[in-house]
């Protein structure tokens, strides 16, 4: 039986937005070794467990990725990406204890029609932070690759490469994230799921856009949000 206090870990063929962060908000990237390292990791983790990378976001105290299995091994190959970079991280700055703050988090893409922007929010990242003025210019994130034409094995078959082309990936992310595009993906961090006659559905059967239609301010928002979970 799933506990009620534990969101429903999907491991259902498709894409899954994962995030991690350090313990008490701890870094978990000291410098740029510490990021290459994970790099290595995760390309090694994609081709080991036939995973399909489509963004990743590597930030100091966290990280994004947005990852398509093939197989229904979501949990076992993020569980060794995490476990190898801890002890690696462990080794090397001469710590011991937990490097992460609890299992992973993930959510699963039910729907792909807001795939795009799920993608821009995850690279978004540095931007948010301020520690770049716009998404492509951040080493760390896979536009930076995409954009300069030096796409890892891991991102090959990402669906950014299959969808747009150079030009018109760059004039998409050039646009800011809209007010409309942050409200779904609120909402969708929040979405709950259920397994019914052998397929993931939604705990509700509204559509996510129609709880934001009459949405006019922050507060109003909050309340939308609220309602869709």
């Amino acid at each position: 039986m799933v506990s009620m206090s534990r969101r429903l870990r999907i491991e259902s063929l498709g894409y899954h937005h994962v995030y991690n962060r350090g313990v008490a908000k701890s870094a978990v990237f000291i410098d740029e070794i510490d990021k290459a390292k994970f790099i290595e990791l995760m390309a090694s983790m994609a081709r080991e467990y036939k995973f399909n990378i489509h963004a990743f976001c590597l930030m100091d105290n966290h990280y994004h990725i947005l990852v398509q299995n093939t197989r229904e091994n979501l949990s076992s190959g993020m569980r060794q990406l995490n476990a190898q970079y801890a002890s690696y991280f462990n080794k090397r700055h001469c710590r011991v204890g937990h490097l992460w703050q609890d299992r992973f988090k993930s959510w699963y893409v039910l729907d792909n029609k807001h795939l795009f922007a799920l993608f821009k929010y995850i690279e978004n990242n540095p931007v948010k932070a301020q520690i770049t003025h716009k998404i492509g210019d951040y080493i760390y994130c896979s536009t930076y690759s995409i954009l300069k034409d030096a796409v890892p094995s891991f991102l090959q078959n990402s669906f950014v490469l299959r969808d747009y082309n150079t030009q018109e990936l760059i004039d998409l992310l050039n646009i800011p994230l809209s007010d409309s595009e942050r409200l779904t993906i609120d909402a969708f961090h929040k979405t709950k799921y259920k397994h019914e006659d052998g397929h993931i559905a939604l705990l509700h059967k509204e559509e996510l856009s129609n709880y934001f239609l009459h949405v006019k301010n922050k507060q109003q928002r909050n309340e939308a949000v609220k309602k869709c979970v």
